[in-house]
């Protein structure tokens, strides 16, 4: 097997992406659809955790249970995000883009998912840095960081599972889901997918520079509260439901999981 140190292994991995979102563009020239564009994300920081699994030079047994939880939420996160937009109209973000860039559109999004595969291999320091901890035991911090990374994963797919039922049901169309994990938090999608970032950046603090994989829960949490996350998702909500979505802000916790104020004491 041809040995790599962790920088090498991420330049090759950082190859591989961008190569890949140059593949999955394609289908974006052909479609006029990028929607698929959030589904390459997560299936290349699964993929980039396998790469570093099977090339990384630590021990074996954490590079395994690294490429496991990493598949299952990768998978998880592209299946969910895959089965969302299948037969429907190209996500309203992209669509926006596409209205302002006019016949730039083609190249713009080129860039665009490159983009996403540069932001794909920052987000996946902590796997870089996990497979190479030469340590044959689990420390503390990386039980803890696994932990909250699997309590977050079954979390998010509740959360996602709760909107689902929600959407399916035709009485509720045009209404805001404040079922379950819905009626504590506007976004516990988002907050527990945050969560699993952060379980991720724990384990990684028992590696050698454990420290730098912290950027990515960081990041992951700016892109989440000011970029791709709860901004469009807001704005989106209040195009399409108006009032009734403006109650649901009054009362309810935006992120982080809270008891709701009552509608009605406004």
């Amino acid at each position: 097997m041809l040995l790599f140190d962790r920088w090498e292994l991420a330049v090759l991995g950082a190859g591989v992406v961008l190569l890949g979102f140059a593949l999955l563009w394609l289908t974006e020239l052909r479609s006029d659809d990028a929607s698929l564009v959030d589904m390459g994300w997560a299936l290349a920081l699964g993929g980039l955790a396998g790469l570093y699994g099977l090339l990384g030079q630590g021990d074996a047994t954490r590079r395994v249970w690294l490429a496991v939880l990493t598949g299952a939420w990768s998978l998880r996160l592209a299946t969910h995000i895959y089965l969302r937009h299948r037969g429907g109209p190209e996500d309203g973000r992209y669509r926006a883009l596409r209205s302002d860039w006019g016949e730039k559109a083609h190249r713009n999004f080129f860039w665009l998912y490159q983009a996403q595969g540069i932001l794909a291999v920052v987000l996946s320091t902590p796997f870089l840095l996990i497979a190479f901890n030469p340590d044959e035991s689990l420390a503390g911090l990386e039980i803890l960081g696994v932990g909250l990374a699997l309590f977050g994963l079954v979390m998010e797919s509740v959360a996602d599972a709760q909107l689902g039922r929600h959407r399916a049901n035709p009485k509720r169309r045009g209404q805001t889901c404040r079922e379950g994990l819905w009626r504590y938090s506007r976004h516990p999608n988002y907050f527990f997918e945050w969560l699993i970032w952060v379980g991720f950046g724990m384990a990684s603090l028992a590696a050698p520079f454990g420290f730098i994989g912290l950027l990515s829960p960081v990041a992951m949490l700016w892109l989440i509260l000011k970029v791709t996350g709860i901004p469009p998702a807001e704005k989106s909500s209040l195009e399409s439901r108006g009032e009734d979505y403006r109650r649901y802000q009054a009362s309810t916790s935006a992120f982080v999981p809270w008891f709701p104020k009552s509608e009605t004491s406004r």
